[in-house]
């Protein structure tokens, strides 16, 4: 008898008091919220077990246990500020094997980029598959895949802030340990100085009119290659957000 599949699981890192747009992720986009659209796109993804969402105790954050609750998704409430024990133990208490690590604020990633993710990763020979590092795919079009055990012994042997605040960053900053995979996208979907990810005001002007412009056709069912031929024909979304830039974990 072949051995069973390890459990794939994906936990979404969200909560309400985000420093830049507070409230965010339960943000409308197209008459839903933005996290919605985040965990619908997740749900049409093959290669996936499972979904959680893993938010704190802050009582700011209830109305996102509240959501996950109606919803019937899974909800884990830990630390704030230390994400990596809250990933840790969401994943734990959903019996996860191979964690598939999802902020909360991209409503746009892309189900086939996280399925070719997981693919790659259950091949062997790696110890963590990401397009993270090096970017290529549009900023929001994330993929990140490891072992929970891998995570656990971090959660349990490092105390460094910065690693208990950015989930993934240990394993990317000692590539002597790790076998890291660096996924690079397709030319066509190669789009690296795009952001397509929540964290200002006018990135939720782009996401919006992304969705306007796509969802009539597609529903949810679109990907980064239909965002960026949209955007090829509208260039002025691309310039909606195109001022904004991502905060460096350290």
């Amino acid at each position: 008898m072949a051995p069973a599949a390890p459990r794939v699981v994906a936990s979404v890192e969200a909560r309400m008091s985000a420093s830049r747009l507070p409230g965010k992720v339960l943000m409308d986009v197209a008459g839903a919220p933005a996290l919605e659209r985040l965990v619908r796109r997740l749900d049409r993804a093959h290669r996936l077990d499972a979904i959680v969402l893993a938010t704190t105790t802050n009582p700011a954050d209830d109305p996102l246990a509240d959501w996950a609750e109606a919803r019937r998704l899974p909800c884990y409430r830990g630390s704030e500020d230390d994400v990596l024990d809250r990933v840790v133990e969401a994943q734990r208490m959903m019996g996860s094997e191979i964690v598939v690590e999802v902020c909360g604020d991209t409503p746009l990633l892309d189900p086939r980029v996280i399925d070719a993710a997981v693919s790659r990763y259950l091949e062997g020979g790696v110890d963590v598959v990401s397009n993270t590092a090096t970017l290529t795919w549009p900023q929001g079009v994330d993929a990140q895949v490891f072992a929970f055990d891998a995570l656990d012994k971090v959660a349990r042997t490092q105390s460094d802030p910065a690693v208990r605040e950015h989930v993934s960053l240990y394993f990317y900053e000692h590539p002597e340990i790790y076998r890291i995979h660096h996924m690079t996208a397709p030319e066509a979907e190669t789009r690296p100085d795009l952001r397509l990810q929540l964290d200002y005001a006018e990135d939720l002007e782009l996401i919006r009119a992304v969705y306007a412009g796509l969802e009539p056709k597609y529903g949810d069912g679109f990907g980064v290659r239909e965002v960026l031929d949209l955007i090829a024909r509208q260039p002025e979304i691309a310039a909606l957000n195109a001022h904004c830039e991502e905060k460096a974990a350290r």
